[in-house]
């Protein structure tokens, strides 16, 4: 968090007014953490917030995770003591040695992989920071991630493969304060972003943004006009001088309770009901209800319901992942009788806003898919196999709808299935899985991240005996996506894979699925 040159690890607090012009809705506030602590107890005794002050947000540790803010508790009781509607933030920084080794295999994803290891190491982070809440008696509402460059326990940001390890320790934040039942946003700046994560693309995650330095007493509210580092909207913004930091409220927002992001922010396409665990959807043969079969993240489903009926007009359909930016995923639909293709956003616990058209003329592909990011530029994007094979890239703008189509391969028709996993070989960028019709072969296509290929490399042999075949992502908690595979006797197969682009043993993961017409 920003502070004086002096107090780095510090936030500092207000006790000066400075004249902003009128804005509707606007509520100025004040953080504070450790440096406002007695000097005995490890503080600066620097001042509380003045009486004026219309909101307080609470640090919840001493500069880095899994340390505790020593006056959690006193400063939580002067804002309840004076009315002060209260957050709190929570520092996120990369884990030392010690603390990987502590923490890898303390969290919902599996230790077996570096990647689900960093992600728990995340999730710990903020159970360390929710338990200091609730030793101290302080709930608040939301809960703010600080991200940002720090000289006591650095960031590694020299290569992009360092900034995805980095975006999965902040990602586990997100889900580690989700499971606890809080709302969360973001806090940084925009080169401190870049720096560690890479400039990631969150736009359903709220910020929090600082101004740094003030240079005129308006630069706050400034700060609430300009995009944000993430992308997402800014609520919060915040800059200090040489003694105080000082946050103002983003009009029209009053420092009121804010909804709980989505769950999509790593690029996945299949958690539907926004519970972090990827899922699959299937429709019935015989009377066209969709079905929403939530995963439990170990390879496992946790039940059914049916959320939709009258699917049997589409004859295409895909989850996409987060296709109009809100944070949560989506599912594109064809409709057979039209080619209208139809947007079904979803509302993040696995059912549906108003339906949206994106597009028509779409019945002259053979095969819709939504691959995830796939040209690089962090937006889901969508593609399409006409019927000479070619296969088009329809890329996504973020929104809801469509920067210029490219084409991006032709023999496809060589194909009988095509899936868009996400990142099969840990690369940082979209794959395909490929079954070819003549040799029942699986194929992998890796992307180069910029719309094209890397050399295809074979998987396996035989899968032409699958009548089925789907992927929902990561779908057994390890970080790497994984195959779903259905057999004719209707038996569902899970296909893991290992970090190693190589299989797992298989696993029985459903019975009855020769019901289903469509699998995704």
């Amino acid at each position: 968090m920003a502070a004086c040159a002096a107090l780095v690890l510090g936030l500092l607090v207000s006790g000066v007014s400075f004249a902003i012009p009128a804005r509707a809705a606007s509520l100025s506030g004040n953080d504070v953490s450790w440096p406002q602590c007695p000097t005995a107890a490890g503080g600066y005794g620097l001042p509380l917030p003045p009486d004026s002050a219309q909101f307080v947000v609470i640090g919840l540790t001493r500069g880095l995770p899994f340390t505790a803010n020593p006056c959690l508790a006193s400063e939580a009781g002067w804002a309840a003591a004076r009315n002060k509607p209260a957050h709190g933030y929570a520092m996120a920084a990369f884990p030392t040695a010690a603390q990987l080794l502590t923490y890898k295999a303390r969290g919902p994803w599996s230790a077996a992989t570096r990647a689900g290891q960093l992600s728990n190491v995340g999730y710990a982070e903020a159970a360390a920071a929710v338990s200091a809440m609730a030793g101290d008696g302080f709930r608040p509402p939301v809960v703010w991630i600080d991200v940002e460059p720090r000289p006591a326990q650095p960031w590694p940001a020299t290569t992009a493969a360092q900034q995805r390890e980095n975006r999965l320790v902040v990602e586990g934040l997100m889900r580690g304060l989700h499971d606890a039942g809080f709302a969360y946003g973001l806090y940084s700046f925009t080169s401190g972003w870049a720096a560690i994560t890479g400039s990631w693309l969150l736009p359903g995650v709220p910020v929090w943004a600082t101004a740094g330095r003030l240079d005129y007493p308006t630069e706050g509210l400034d700060m609430c006009a300009r995009p944000a580092f993430s992308g997402g909207r800014v609520y919060l913004s915040q800059w200090y001088d040489d003694v105080y930091d000082h946050d103002i409220t983003c009009s029209p927002y009053t420092f009121t309770p804010l909804a709980m992001p989505g769950s999509s922010p790593s690029g996945s396409t299949g958690d539907f009901n926004g519970d972090w665990n990827n899922d699959v959807l299937a429709r019935v043969a015989a009377t066209g209800a969709l079905r929403l079969y939530p995963g439990n993240g170990r390879g496992a489903f946790t039940g059914a319901s049916t959320i939709g009926s009258g699917w049997q007009g589409m004859n295409a359909l895909d989850t996409v992942g987060d296709f109009n930016g809100d944070g949560r995923a989506d599912v594109l639909a064809r409709e057979r009788s039209t080619g209208y293709l139809w947007l079904y956003p979803g509302n993040g616990r696995g059912g549906w806003m108003p339906r949206t058209k994106v597009g028509s003329g779409w019945n002259t592909f053979s095969i819709v898919l939504g691959p995830g990011d796939f040209n690089g530029d962090q937006r889901v994007d969508v593609l399409g196999r006409d019927a000479a094979g070619e296969l088009w890239l329809y890329p996504g703008n973020g929104r809801g709808g469509w920067l210029a189509r490219v084409r991006v391969g032709s023999g496809w028709n060589a194909m009988n299935a095509i899936l868009g996993p996400g990142d099969v070989n840990g690369d940082g960028t979209a794959d395909l899985l490929s079954r070819e019709t003549a040799s029942g072969a699986l194929w992998l296509y890796p992307g180069n991240g910029r719309g094209g290929w890397l050399p295809r490399v074979k998987l396996g042999t035989g899968w032409n005996s699958m009548t089925a075949l789907a992927s929902a992502g990561d779908f057994n908690g390890d970080r790497t996506p994984d195959v779903l595979a259905r057999d004719p006797a209707g038996s569902l197969w899970l296909y893991a894979l290992g970090g190693n682009v190589s299989w797992l043993p298989r696993t029985l993961v459903g019975w009855g699925w020769n019901s289903m017409n469509s699998i995704f």
